[in-house]
């Protein structure tokens, strides 16, 4: 409050030197007209006592209003800092909102792919149960008809006795016939019976005029077992409603194999395997183990193979090869897990998309040539092992094409671009002489790779396009597998 009292120093100063002029110009007056000035000095006092009031007032209000400006100032100046903060912590909690929906969706996808990933598991053990529940049916079924065939032989076997036994008394009957025949021809003519006796066992024995009854009985006995007729009730058994089957025409038709869903094992196996290349040793289930090979299919697949030679340590066969891009994971794979049916195999294209391949042979620590071809014509595929067709089937991703830029892995199964490792689905073995084309291999192509006899033509990746040898992968060189540790 000391400046209104500072604002009216200028006030009196004006105001007392008016004054005093007023009082030296009264001086000369007379004495009479003092009261009347000394009324108007008081009245301008107190003109000027008001006026000092109005202007102490009007002062005050300029200060209070002074007061009020200088508080909303730094009230504004406060919301103006809290303002900032809000939106300084607003900032945080969105980026905070960001990383953990980033984290949600990341969470999201892997949910969905572990999801997508036990639905193929379960329709691998659907399937597995189904073709279970068919052998099982077809072994009930073949019992069945082993145990029918062996009642129809219980009832054939008396039958077969009995006929046995009346072949063998013709035989005796006919036999002692011969003997009295042969004794009366000695007594008859002697000459002729010995020189009969001395005969070739080949050379044929002429009648002579006197025994045409022997030699019909001889041409008798020469007839085979089958060409005779048999007993009245055998052949009235064989030609009953419903004849039972004979014993051999039994057994083919029991032994006769049926028709599997796959093709018939074990493959042949292929003799010295030499000149192959460079060999990979996956030691163990490491996700570490993983070898790259750059680049990756420059351009579109619609139709593919793939071959090597491999050979597994474990009791599944894991991962062979794995092909990711940013749309699918799962664009070609070729693997297996510790939690499918042992020795089971999916061949993936363009996930979920799969077809199971039988490869439990494989499981047998020994090294085998494996080729897997693929068209999009009519979905056709192909499985050779040791260079036979093992498996073969159709409508698996028709008109389909596997597109370019994708990472492309070897022993291990992607979840994402070039990561995303799963132990369970690594490769546990050895590896060489890899291949991949663009087009279907033919038999005799499959056949002459085996055998080393050549290369197809037009590979577009092999086991030098490897960029990248991760973890404990070992690679050695091998003039013949057989002799790679």
């Amino acid at each position: 409050m000391g400046r209104p009292g500072r604002r009216t120093l200028p006030f009196l100063l004006v105001f007392v030197p008016i004054y005093l002029h007023g009082a030296s110009l009264q001086e000369g007056s007379p004495v009479g007209q003092r009261k009347p000035f000394f009324e108007r000095l008081r009245r301008l006092e107190e003109q000027f006592q008001r006026f000092q009031e109005v202007t102490l007032t009007h002062l005050q209000g300029i200060a209070n209003n002074y007061n009020v400006s200088y508080n909303v100032d730094v009230r504004f100046q406060r919301l103006t800092e809290e303002s900032r903060a809000v939106a300084l912590a607003v900032n945080r909690s969105q980026a905070a909102v960001q990383v953990d929906l980033a984290h949600l969706k990341t969470w999201m996808r892997k949910t969905k792919h572990q999801g997508r990933k036990v639905d193929a598991r379960l329709q691998a053990l659907d399937l597995a149960l189904s073709a279970k529940s068919r052998e099982q049916a077809w072994e009930g079924k073949d019992q069945k008809a082993q145990q029918d065939a062996i009642s129809r032989l219980a009832l054939v076997v008396p039958t077969l006795q009995n006929t046995l036994a009346y072949l063998a008394h013709q035989v005796h009957s006919q036999s002692t016939r011969l003997a009295a025949l042969e004794g009366q021809l000695q007594v008859a003519n002697p000459d002729t019976a010995a020189q009969r006796l001395i005969l070739a066992p080949n050379q044929p024995v002429q009648p002579g005029l006197s025994s045409p009854k022997l030699h019909q009985e001889k041409q008798a006995l020469r007839l085979p077992l089958e060409h005779r007729n048999p007993p009245q009730d055998l052949a009235a058994t064989l030609q009953g409603t419903q004849k039972p089957p004979s014993l051999s025409s039994h057994w083919a038709s029991a032994a006769a194999p049926r028709d599997p869903p796959q093709l018939s094992w074990p493959p042949q196996r292929p003799g010295k395997i030499c000149n192959t290349g460079p060999v990979f040793v996956f030691p163990n289930a490491s996700t570490e183990n993983v070898v790259i090979l750059s680049p990756g299919f420059l351009k579109g697949l619609r139709a593919l193979s793939f071959c090597s030679w491999i050979r597994m340590t474990s009791g599944y066969l894991g991962t062979l090869l794995s092909y990711a891009t940013e749309e699918n994971d799962n664009k070609l794979v070729l693997h297996g897990r510790d939690s499918l049916v042992p020795g089971s195999m999916h061949f993936v294209i363009g996930d979920p998309a799969f077809r199971e391949l039988p490869l439990q042979p494989l499981l047998d620590n020994q090294w085998h040539h494996i080729c897997v071809s693929w068209t999009s014509m009519q979905g056709r595929y192909w499985l050779y092992v040791d260079r036979r067709l093992v498996a073969t089937g159709s409508h698996f991703r028709e008109n389909y094409e596997i597109p370019s830029g994708g990472s492309l892995v070897l022993g291990q199964e992607q979840d994402s671009v070039g990561g995303g490792f799963d132990s369970a689905e690594a490769f546990v073995g050895s590896m060489s002489g890899l291949g991949i084309w663009d087009r279907v291999l033919l038999p005799r192509e499959v056949a002459n790779l085996v055998i080393g006899k050549e290369l197809p033509t037009g590979a577009i990746l092999t086991l030098a396009n490897i960029t990248l040898v991760g973890g404990f992968v070992q690679r050695t060189n091998c003039p013949c597998l057989e002799h790679c540790p």
